[in-house]
């Protein structure tokens, strides 16, 4: 089975994670500058094969878009021109960094890790990537 990556979109960073070969458990893999993110997954796709892409999509809480949604939604354009043989599924991202903060604290990280705002975007992917996979699943139980 292929991996699924995950892509936590920001204008200045961008955070992956990706599941293992039997996409079960999610990974933070890293946090790339939004400028080298497609060279970064291009060169990771020819290492690993990858079948998905899932992508943090921001909404507001009446479930409108935000400032960054126009940004995704180009990022997500960019990366089917990239790579148009995986498909793309949107995730709400709605709370994944304050999650993602909340775990680190959770986590024992000390003061000065938290604000280390790549292991957040990190973190961020890994949620949606775990969202992800729950909502799967779910679907499976329920057939």
């Amino acid at each position: 089975m292929a991996r699924i990556l995950a892509i936590d979109y920001g204008q200045k960073r961008v955070g992956l994670a990706v599941t293992d070969n039997l996409q079960i458990i999610a990974t933070a893999l890293d946090t790339v500058h939004s400028k080298d993110v497609i060279k970064y997954i291009s060169e990771y796709i020819e290492r690993e094969t990858v079948e998905l892409f899932v992508v943090g999509f921001p909404k507001d809480l009446q479930n409108n878009d935000t400032d960054a949604t126009k940004y995704v939604e180009a990022f997500i354009k960019q990366l089917g021109k990239a790579f148009p043989d995986i498909s793309v599924v949107k995730i709400d991202e709605r709370y994944t960094s304050k999650i993602a903060f909340r775990a680190m604290i959770d986590g024992g990280l000390k003061k000065s890790d938290r604000r280390d705002k790549s292991m957040i975007d990190k973190i961020s992917a890994v949620i949606i990537l775990q969202s992800y996979l729950e909502q799967k699943q779910n679907e499976k139980n329920r057939i």
